[in-house]
């Protein structure tokens, strides 16, 4: 019965954070408004030879008549800058976290391991030279317990919007990781 009462009370809590931010803190704006250094680095990095992305002359005579930056790097201008300091106290997060933040309940609840298990890109347009991208993540959905290989668990679902300007959306990215709890895997 103690139990029961113990797993309603979670689900309460966790169903009370779903649709909210993670986090405290609003939107993270980006540091750096989009520009050509970074986009190279990550060209190179990848070996994307797009010249859309590095090339002005070429980039003028494409559909987007300027350089454009790749889609997936849309995450990148809004990263926090790590912090190793207190890295292993944080579980392993590059960056402190704030607020009622789901992960702290799931680990509270014993469900310490993480996997990250899909992530999903949807890109509504290219960003410019010059644009300063805003990325505000909400949680989109907890799932109840489930077995899994690993053990007990729960998959965690999160939802980040990229803007610009006045708020227009240039993408999204959906986020899912199974919490779990170690050493209780099925046999």
């Amino acid at each position: 019965m103690f139990e029961s009462s113990v797993a309603d009370t979670l689900d309460e809590q966790l169903a009370a954070l779903v649709g909210k931010p993670l986090g405290a803190g609003g939107p993270s704006v980006a540091p750096d408004p989009v520009n050509q250094p970074m986009i190279r680095h990550w060209a190179a990095a990848f070996e994307d030879r797009n010249p859309v992305y590095v090339d002005p002359q070429f980039a003028a005579g494409t559909r987007f008549g300027e350089i454009v930056a790749p889609p997936l790097m849309l995450q990148t201008w809004t990263m926090a800058t790590p912090k190793l300091t207190g890295i292993a106290e944080r579980g392993g997060s590059p960056v402190e976290r704030g607020g009622a933040f789901v992960l702290t309940i799931l680990d509270e609840a014993g469900l310490v391991g993480t996997l990250a298990t899909n992530s999903e890109f949807e890109i509504e347009r290219y960003l410019r030279l010059g644009e300063t991208v805003s990325a505000e993540t909400k949680l989109e959905s907890v799932s109840p317990e489930k077995q899994t290989r690993l053990g007990p668990g729960r998959f965690v679902t999160w939802v980040t919007s990229y803007t610009v300007g006045s708020g227009e959306v240039v993408g999204r990215q959906r986020f899912r990781i199974l919490k779990f709890r170690p050493g209780d895997a099925p046999a």
